[in-house]
């Protein structure tokens, strides 16, 4: 189940990172804005970046590890947390929509003020919704691959 979470959770950062890119792109922030904001949290200098954001290489692909590497500990800590109660893809999903609500609800008001906060620049509801995008996936495709 290792190997299968690991891409369970890659798979729903890619469907979450694509929902927020797009939306920042198309409402001003620029499209590689959220990747470049992760990156900020190692990167101080990008703290000030200006908006629009632009493409540029190393915090775009030290981002999106990150984020990768942020969703597959998540996924875990998903499965550890709720996996024998997920008896339906139904409620899998339901429950990690829920989930990634919960951790947008710790990132933005606990965790980014303090360790990175240009990533409050992001739209919040987008943000949010987002999280619950990546939780819904996550928990649909954790209700699929618990059945093997």
């Amino acid at each position: 189940m290792n190997k299968k979470i690991i891409i369970v959770g890659l798979v729903a950062s890619i469907a979450m990172a694509m929902m927020e890119m797009v939306y920042e792109g198309l409402y001003g922030v620029g499209f590689w804005s959220a990747p470049i904001f992760i990156a900020a949290t190692v990167l101080r200098d990008l703290q000030t970046i200006a908006i629009p954001v632009g493409f540029s290489l190393v915090p775009v692909v030290l981002g999106m590890m990150g984020h990768m590497m942020n969703s597959v500990v998540l996924s875990f800590a998903f499965l550890a947390l709720f996996g024998k109660f997920l008896t339906s893809r139904g409620k899998a999903t339901v429950v990690g929509a829920l989930y990634g609500l919960a951790v947008f609800f710790v990132m933005w008001f606990a965790l980014l003020p303090f360790i990175d906060p240009v990533m409050l620049k992001l739209n919040p509801v987008v943000f949010a919704l987002s999280h619950m995008m990546w939780g819904a996936v996550l928990g649909s495709m954790v209700a699929r691959n618990s059945k093997k």
